[in-house]
């Protein structure tokens, strides 16, 4: 069974988010920690995402947010990572929020390049932090599929998702895959 790598986006995910949620009822999880949550750079957070990669060769990365791009921007520096699948939850459009939130500047522009491995993006009608059309074309561009799951907000804790067993089923999906 390969390591699932929870990758949060800025402030981390705190414990109602079916990110922390998740990796305390999944057997093999790990979250990837960074130095600071609320100030985030990105050469030091995707070093610390390639060292948990390099820890754990073959893992499913589970990211929301920023951290979206953040696996963007690992895939763009290191086109080989090794990394067996994603999921992509929620991937904030640094383009468009980075002019106005300092601590995102360092992630725009958004990369494109195609990933090398299975990806789903899932995202919401409502999200405030990206039109669901950028998360469409961010899913086509990096040659993932694509689930719009409603009107759920950031897809975060504030949308109550308790232990979202929807995206449970979306990641039990990615994974019979392997």
């Amino acid at each position: 069974m390969s390591k699932i790598l929870i990758v949060p986006g800025l402030n981390g995910s705190g414990p109602d988010h079916w990110q922390t949620r998740w990796e305390a009822c999944l057997p093999n999880c790990e979250r990837v920690m960074q130095a600071d949550w609320e100030h985030p750079r990105r050469a030091p957070w995707v070093a610390a995402l390639l060292a948990a990669v390099d820890r754990n060769p073959d893992s499913i990365v589970v990211a929301h947010s920023l951290g979206c791009a953040l696996l963007a921007n690992a895939v763009k520096e290191y086109p080989h990572i090794k990394v067996r699948a994603a999921l992509l939850v929620s991937p904030s459009d640094v383009d468009w929020v980075a002019p106005i939130e300092d601590p995102l500047r360092d992630f725009a522009p958004m990369p494109l390049e195609r990933f090398a491995f299975r990806t789903i993006v899932v995202a919401s009608e409502n999200d405030p932090y990206v039109k669901l059309e950028r998360a469409r074309f961010f899913a086509a561009e990096w040659g993932a599929a694509f689930i719009d799951i409603g009107a759920k907000g950031h897809i975060n804790a504030d949308s109550q998702l308790g232990d979202w067993p929807e995206g449970l089923a979306i990641l039990k999906k990615l994974t019979e895959q392997e």
